[in-house]
C-alpha cells in the first residue's frame, strides 16, 4: 500500500538528536538509531555473502525496501536493505547501512527517503 503523502525534502543541518529520535520517541528512553561508525563497523565485520548472514546475525535484519520520496512507492523489498544511521552526510543527505545479496557498505541518499531503522538499546 502506498502513503496518501510524500515529503520529497528535507533540508536541515542535524544529525538525528535524541529529542526527535524515532527510537527513542517509540520505544522510550535507552534506545536510540546506530550511528555512522556503528553501521560501519557492522558492514566491515559482518562478513554477509548470502540473505541468510544478515538475518542469522544478531541483528536480525532483513531486506525490508524503501519507501520512495517523490510518491511513496515501495522499492526493493525482498532484493535490498536501507536502513538509516543517526548521523547526517549533509543538509539534505543521511547515512544509511546499504546491503543486497552479496555485499554490504555504507552509502548516502536523500533524507526524505522512508528507509528503514533498526533500533539499539543502550
Amino acid at each position: 500500500m502506498t502513503p496518501l503523502w510524500t515529503i520529497t525534502s528535507i533540508n536541515e543541518n542535524s544529525d538525528w538528536t535524541t529529542v526527535n529520535d524515532p527510537c527513542a520517541l517509540e520505544l522510550g528512553t535507552g534506545w536510540r538509531i546506530p550511528t555512522y561508525t556503528e553501521w560501519t563497523n557492522v558492514a566491515a565485520s559482518g562478513g554477509w555473502t548470502s540473505w541468510d548472514d544478515p538475518w542469522g546475525s544478531n541483528l536480525k535484519i532483513h531486506a525490508a525496501g524503501a519507501l520512495y520520496l517523490f510518491d511513496g512507492w515501495l522499492f526493493n523489498q525482498g532484493s535490498n536493505a536501507y536502513y538509516w544511521s543517526s548521523t547526517q552526510w549533509d543538509d539534505t543527505n543521511g547515512w544509511y547501512l546499504y546491503f543486497y545479496s552479496l555485499y554490504c557498505y555504507m552509502n548516502y541518499d536523500d533524507k526524505a527517503n522512508g528507509f528503514s531503522l533498526r533500533c539499539l538499546r543502550e
